[in-house]
């Protein structure tokens, strides 16, 4: 891998996006480190250059097609053209049905459907160019139902759709998709669920733990380690693919 291939993973402040972003420095990307305000994008790119590797801090909001011109535009004049595109960024506005409301349901689709499809569209022309790149959408186990997340279950299941569709159309040009679904992973997202259904935070692990085969939570870094191997070369013809990182078998 060229040590001058550039990077963008999004909603890469804090959990999963910090750590793929971190572990893509060390595989020698040079990283776009890109969230909704810069102050917070920061301390992750400030944590890759003091390991010796490159990353900028980028602010952007996903569901802004302006806003993300603006940001793939920058990382590809400061860094140059990316050509590994991680969609991670996310929200949860949790309820039942009859109490979520318009505004929960259009801002967890903004940002997870809609961003997806907007940084991916602004980011494949510098791979199309390219002859070469690796696209990695974040879906999760709740894509297979969860009560209480209408909203963010259907925009995790529909980046399913979208991986396996762009698979279809930019395979073509040297262009793999893939699709990670994590599990129940130890994050600022899963504590405040536990706080929103008011839950001890050890007593809500401990349930969480008790329903996984490994008997164990996944922690960011091992999604970051299946980001790490779809962005390879060693998966160039693996594409269109959904994988399960929780612990144990999913449908």
């Amino acid at each position: 891998m060229s040590e001058s291939r550039v990077a963008i993973v999004t909603g890469a402040a804090r959990g999963i996006g910090a750590a793929t972003a971190r572990r893509l420095a060390m595989d020698g990307f040079a990283v776009a480190v890109l969230d909704l305000e810069e102050s917070a994008a920061k301390a992750t790119a400030d944590a890759v250059l003091a390991q010796g590797r490159t990353a900028i801090a980028v602010a952007a909001d996903v569901a802004d097609a302006e806003a993300v011109q603006v940001a793939v535009d920058r990382v590809a004049a400061e860094l140059g053209p990316p050509t590994v595109l991680v969609n991670n960024a996310g929200i949860t506005r949790d309820n039942l049905l009859f109490r979520m409301t318009e505004a929960d349901w259009d801002a967890v689709v903004g940002v997870h459907l809609r961003g997806s499809f907007l940084v991916s569209r602004a980011v494949q022309r510098h791979m199309v160019e390219a002859g070469w790149g690796r696209i990695v959408n974040l879906s999760s186990t709740s894509a297979l139902g969860k009560r209480g997340q209408a909203n963010y279950a259907a925009a995790k299941a529909g980046l399913q759709g979208f991986t396996k569709t762009l698979a279809f159309e930019l395979g073509r040009f040297g262009i793999t998709v893939n699709c990670i679904a994590p599990g129940f992973v130890v994050s600022d997202m899963t504590r405040a669920t536990a706080e929103r259904i008011g839950v001890p935070w050890d007593e809500y692990l401990a349930q969480r733990v008790a329903e996984i085969p490994v008997g164990r939570a996944g922690g960011p870094d091992d999604i970051a380690q299946a980001v790490s191997y779809f962005v390879d070369e060693r998966s160039g013809f693996v594409s269109g693919q959904v994988l399960y990182v929780a612990g144990g078998p999913r449908t």
